[in-house]
């Protein structure tokens, strides 16, 4: 049966230490499996709290990282390299801290910086990306936790926005300490089949986001389900699938991802009509 996880970036942004006890029983509550807890700045999350809250609820976790403003590995100042790979160690030590397999996100520029590349510019910044992010690879072997990078679509980022993109600009560095994470909703947008999509990252893929083709809950959308589903059979994946979507209370996180509507009646509503979708899925899958 397959883990089934939750963003806390449903409910809360940014999380910290004192919601933990209460959001992370209430997913538990729920049915959820595995909790995907985002560190948005360093200090936002303890160790101590936040191992005690995922052990309290019962959850097995993983960690993302958020790339804000400023947080970029490609074409920046060299204070501002320095300081992304710092944030992603500290993601990295919480992961380590907390029992998480992973630590995940879009590893490679600011979330929403977009320019133009020519083919030349492209092997150019993905020499450079590989360059700074390879301290960071070696930063998280060291601490036996999976770097799991994330293709965005072409509306958030212009550097990585397939998986294919992503296996070029990764070669050499993809392996036991580094491989994709795959979202649904950026498969929709950028892939011709995310199915497809899944096969292609094959091994390398270390972690799933799901969401609906709107950001919504997963099901009663316009993805395929099954067949996604028989890919990651295909590839071997085990892992979680774990729903991300977003709460449209926090201001710069509503900007970030777009999220200018409400997406279910509550958010309580999207976590369980998604749970509730993937438990059948993956019952019918496993009965098949």
């Amino acid at each position: 049966m397959r883990l089934i996880g939750v963003n806390t970036w449903v409910w809360a942004s940014p999380l910290r230490d004192a919601q933990l006890p209460g959001l992370l029983s209430k997913i538990s509550g729920m049915g959820f499996d595995a909790v995907e807890l985002p560190l948005e700045s360093v200090g936002d999350l303890s160790v101590a709290e936040a191992r005690r809250a995922v052990s309290d609820a019962g959850l097995v976790p993983f960690v993302v990282g958020a790339m804000a403003p400023g947080r970029d590995l490609v074409q920046a100042a060299p204070g501002a390299v320095a300081q992304t790979q710092d944030y992603l160690r500290a993601c990295i030590d919480l992961a380590h801290g907390i029992g998480a397999a992973a630590v995940c996100g879009p590893f490679y520029a600011a979330t929403g910086r977009v320019w133009r590349l020519s083919p030349a510019e492209r092997t150019s910044a993905y020499e450079e990306w590989r360059e700074n992010l390879e301290p960071v690879v070696s930063y998280a072997a060291s601490a036996g936790v999976v770097v799991g990078i994330e293709p965005l679509n072409r509306y958030e980022t212009s550097l990585v926005n397939t998986v294919e993109q992503a296996l070029t600009g990764l070669d050499g560095l993809l392996g036991p300490s580094c491989g994709l994470a795959l979202d649904t909703y950026h498969l929709n947008i950028e892939e011709r089949s995310s199915a497809d999509a899944v096969r292609r990252a094959g091994k390398h893929l270390v972690h799933l986001q799901v969401c609906g083709s709107d950001r919504g809950a997963p099901g009663g959308d316009q993805t395929d389900w099954s067949a996604l589903l028989r890919a990651l059979d295909e590839v071997g994946y085990t892992g979680p699938l774990n729903i991300e979507s977003f709460t449209a209370d926090n201001a710069s996180i509503a900007t970030a991802a777009s999220i200018w509507r409400p997406l279910a009646p509550t958010q309580d509503d999207l976590a369980r009509d998604g749970l509730a979708f993937l438990r059948a899925l993956t019952e019918g899958e496993s009965r098949g």
